[in-house]
C-alpha cells in the first residue's frame, strides 16, 4: 500500500509533533508546548488520528501500537529524545536551552525515554483520546487548520 507524501500534510515549513492522544503525560507535554511555542511554530497530532496514522505509515513506523512521540519536518523524522530535543529547539528561550541536553549519550537519553514510556500509563494514566490540549487554539492541530482536504 502507497502512503501519502508528506507534502499532502505538511507545508514546506512545517514541523509536526505526533503522540500519544489517550497518554496523561504526553498531554502534559502537548500543554507545556503549546504555553511556550508562542511563535506557533510545532503542529500537533494524535498518533491514533487519521493525518498521524498515515504520517506514520510514510514514515515506515508502526500503526498499532506506536509508543513514542515522532517530530517531522520536511527534512526527515525523529523519534523518542531525539524528538524531544528538536522540539525543544523551536521554542525560545529558557526552554531552548533545554535543548542542548541533546548532546546527551543518545542511548542514555532513549534509555530513560523508554524506562518512561513503557510505564506512562500506570505512572500517569491514561485517558479516552478526547480532550486533547490546545484543541481550543484554532491551528494547533494537523487537519484542523483549514487545509483543503488532501
Amino acid at each position: 500500500m502507497n502512503s501519502p507524501p508528506l507534502t499532502r500534510y505538511l507545508r514546506p515549513d512545517d514541523r509536526l509533533l505526533l503522540f500519544d492522544g489517550e497518554c496523561n503525560l504526553c498531554h502534559g507535554l502537548v500543554r507545556f508546548l503549546v504555553r511556550a511555542d508562542a511563535h506557533r511554530r510545532i503542529l500537533l497530532a494524535t498518533v491514533q488520528s487519521a493525518e498521524g496514522q498515515a504520517i506514520l505509515r510514510r514514515c515506515g513506523l508502526p500503526t498499532e501500537r506506536f509508543d513514542s512521540i515522532l517530530y517531522v519536518d520536511q527534512r526527515g523524522h525523529w523519534l523518542r529524545s531525539a524528538a524531544f530535543f528538536r522540539a525543544l529547539s523551536q521554542l525560545g528561550w529558557p526552554w531552548r536551552l533545554l535543548a542542548s541536553a541533546r548532546f546527551l549519550p543518545t542511548r542514555l537519553a532513549d534509555g530513560v525515554y523508554n524506562a518512561v514510556a513503557r510505564n506512562r500509563y500506570r505512572l500517569f494514566g491514561r485517558n479516552d483520546g478526547t480532550a486533547l490540549p490546545g484543541a481550543d487554539q484554532p491551528g494547533r492541530y494537523l487537519g484542523r487548520r483549514g487545509d483543503p482536504p488532501g
